[in-house]
C-alpha cells in the first residue's frame, strides 16, 4: 500500500462557546474547512453535577448539513422536533441529517447530573451537497455494541466502523455522501494500517494518547493533534506510543460554495436569510424546552 503523505498537522486550540470551553481544531485562521467537513469540536471532559452543568444545549435549529455526535464519556439526552427522544451513552453515535430543518436539544441526562460524572465527545458538522440541503430531516442513533470492529493482527488496535467501509466491513450509519468515520482504540505498541479511497479528503484527530503516523510524524495532545493527508496514496499507518483514542474521517469533497451563519450551512447568503425566516415562521418544527 502507498501511504498518503501528510499535508499538515495542527494543534487543537481551546475556544469559548458561551459558558463552554472546548477544543476547535477547525475552522481556524489556517484551516477554514476540510471539504466536506465544516467544523470539528472536541468538548470535555467536563465534570457534571447539580452545581456544574455547562453542557446543556436547549432547543436550537439546523439546516443544510449533518451534525454528528460521537459520545466518548457520559450520557446525553437527545430530543428533536421529529419526535425522537433517546439516551446516548458512551461509545454511541447520533447522526442527524438536518436537511430542510430540524430543532434539537442535547445535554447530560438527569441521572448523570444527579449522581455526578464526566461527559466528553466530538461534535462534527458534515456538509450536504446543494441537491440534498432541503431533503427531509432524519435522525440515526447507533449504539457502541452495534458497530462492526476490525482488530489489528497484533490484537492491540480496534477500529469501529461508524460509517463507510473498511476491509469489506461496513458502518452502521447510512450516509448521504461518500464518507468514512472510524473510531480507533489502540493499546501502547499497537500497530494498524487503514486503507481508504484517494478520492477522499482524509484526516486523523487524536482524543487521547500519542501515536506515530506513517513512521514519520507523531501526534499528541496539544501538539499536532489534527493531521490532514494529501490525496496521493491509499491509506495511512499508526503505531501507538501510549494507549490512544483517535477519530479518522474521510469524505469526497463536495466542491461547492459554502455560506454559514450560526446553525445553518447553505450555498448562498440568500439561502441563509431564507433559513432564518423559515425558523422564525415555525417551518422547522417545534421543540419545547425542558
Amino acid at each position: 500500500m502507498k501511504l498518503n503523505t501528510i499535508k499538515r498537522a495542527g494543534k487543537s486550540h481551546f475556544v469559548n462557546m458561551g459558558p463552554i470551553r472546548l477544543r476547535q481544531p477547525f475552522p481556524t485562521q489556517a484551516i477554514e474547512m476540510i471539504d466536506p467537513f465544516i467544523l470539528l469540536h472536541h468538548y470535555g471532559p467536563y465534570e457534571i453535577s447539580k452545581a456544574n452543568n455547562p453542557f446543556d444545549l436547549g432547543p436550537h435549529p439546523h439546516r443544510g448539513f449533518e451534525p454528528v455526535t460521537f459520545l466518548v464519556q457520559g450520557e446525553q439526552l437527545h430530543r428533536d422536533s421529529l419526535g425522537h427522544e433517546s439516551v446516548v451513552k458512551a461509545g454511541d453515535v447520533q447522526w442527524t441529517t438536518a436537511g430542510r430543518g430540524i430543532i434539537h436539544a442535547e445535554g447530560p441526562t438527569k441521572a448523570l447530573v444527579e449522581k455526578g460524572g464526566v461527559i466528553e465527545g466530538i461534535q462534527l458538522w458534515l456538509n450536504l451537497p446543494a441537491e440534498k440541503k432541503m431533503m427531509q430531516a432524519n435522525y440515526q442513533h447507533a449504539k457502541h455494541e452495534e458497530f462492526n470492529v476490525i482488530i489489528s493482527e497484533d490484537k492491540n488496535v480496534e477500529t469501529r466502523i461508524i460509517a463507510g467501509e473498511l476491509q469489506n466491513s461496513f458502518g452502521k450509519i447510512a450516509t448521504q455522501t461518500a464518507v468514512n468515520a472510524f473510531m480507533i482504540d489502540a493499546k501502547a505498541g499497537g500497530e494498524q494500517t487503514i486503507a481508504y479511497s484517494n478520492k477522499h479528503h482524509g484526516m486523523l484527530y487524536l482524543l487521547h494518547g500519542k501515536v506515530t503516523v506513517n513512521d514519520v510524524e507523531s501526534i499528541e495532545l496539544d501538539k499536532n493533534q489534527l493531521m490532514e493527508f494529501h490525496q496521493d496514496g491509499d491509506g495511512f499507518s499508526i503505531k501507538a506510543e501510549t494507549d490512544s483514542k483517535l477519530l479518522f474521517l474521510s469524505g469526497e469533497p463536495i466542491k461547492e460554495q459554502v455560506a454559514t451563519y450560526g446553525p445553518y450551512v447553505m450555498n448562498s447568503q440568500t439561502e441563509l436569510l431564507e433559513a432564518m425566516r423559515d425558523y422564525q415562521m415555525g417551518k422547522m418544527g417545534f421543540l419545547p424546552a425542558n
